[in-house]
């Protein structure tokens, strides 16, 4: 299915995921007593609702926050205040009991698969123990299970008695991926899984995320920093900075007529696939993130914006409501 198809579908679907007014805060502890003085804000009075079988794109610049957010939603990190909810489920302040029946709901890909695979066993006992485990099969049909796995990401069989030593980076991925999609759950959070692989092999992942997506019936929260990935596999896309969203909007739509100049910026650093459509000169990305733990005054982009005016300095604009939404006192025309 392509996202369009999802897009169009989503709007009949249920809310599997809500985050209302997320925020993940960071102690910067100083002094002889270790006093927090200040906070890190890495993720700052977030709202977000995913719906069933859609991909939601989060995009940004290093350092935004979006990682962090994955993490809070999977709740490896403890939010500060807000709420996460899962299928009308507030696990906001779920202990790790309360949290472990439902990992079989919620799965993560991460961005380096060999920093969470045991180098010491093999990709088949790393398969079959969750399936032991949580007795999602007989020991009689394990052996088949993973066969079954392996298949499904595009493994051979044979891939269940190596080590990950053994693997490309693109494969070792596929394993990871097949570790996620063995629950058969409902929200896979997708942290950079492409960023750390080639072109060519992102493309492959990217693809075999979608058909696993329309075959298992999966739901993406997709998060990177290349926003050409994320184009091509979302419904929507959420642009995140300094904390915050400051965008979001249908893929097409945010594409073809961005609101907020810092999304903007980032698709004019995006190269076009046809190089003749490079017409003119483009405003491009200057200067760094501030930092997250003494955020500008007002509008939290204005020491980067080309269209910055005196109200930006001085009030933080709000996100606004609908199908298209930027959180820009002048959003673009």
């Amino acid at each position: 299915m392509t996202p369009q198809a999802a897009e169009d579908q989503g709007h009949s679907r249920q809310q599997l995921l809500q985050v209302e007014r997320l925020k993940t805060y960071y102690p910067v502890r100083s002094g002889v007593f270790g006093n927090a003085r200040k906070h890190i804000r890495a993720v700052d009075d977030v709202t977000l609702t995913l719906h069933e079988g859609e991909t939601l794109g989060l995009v940004g610049e290093s350092g935004c926050g979006k990682s962090t957010m994955g993490r809070t939603i999977m709740r490896l990190e403890h939010p500060s205040a807000g709420r996460i909810l899962f299928e009308n489920e507030d696990i906001t302040q779920y202990s790790q009991r309360q949290l472990k029946p439902l990992r079989t709901r919620m799965q993560m890909i991460f961005q380096d698969p060999y920093a969470s695979l045991n180098p010491r066993i093999r990709i088949f006992d790393a398969l079959a123990e969750p399936l032991i485990v949580h007795k999602l099969a007989e020991r009689s049909e394990v052996q088949r299970e993973v066969n079954a796995l392996l298949h499904l990401v595009g493994l051979p069989h044979s891939a269940g008695a190596r080590y990950p030593h053994e693997f490309s980076g693109g494969q070792r991925q596929r394993i990871g991926i097949a570790r996620a999609i063995l629950f058969r759950p409902k929200l896979i959070v997708c942290d950079e899984p492409v960023s750390a692989l080639d072109v060519s092999i992102q493309a492959q992942i990217l693809n075999l995320l979608q058909d696993l997506q329309a075959e298992l019936k999966l739901t993406y929260l997709f998060i990177s920093h290349g926003i050409g990935a994320v184009k091509q596999i979302s419904t929507r896309i959420a642009v995140m900075y300094l904390g915050r969203i400051v965008e979001l909007a249908r893929t097409e739509q945010l594409f073809r007529q961005p609101k907020h100049p810092y999304t903007e910026l980032l698709l004019n650093a995006y190269p076009p696939p046809d190089p003749t459509l490079r017409s003119r000169k483009k405003m491009m990305l200057h200067g760094d993130v501030p930092s997250s733990a003494d955020p500008p005054r007002g509008c939290r982009f204005h020491p980067r914006c080309p269209y910055v005016q005196e109200r930006c300095r001085q009030e933080e604009p709000l996100l606004t409501e609908g199908e298209h939404a930027a959180a820009c006192h002048y959003p673009l025309a």
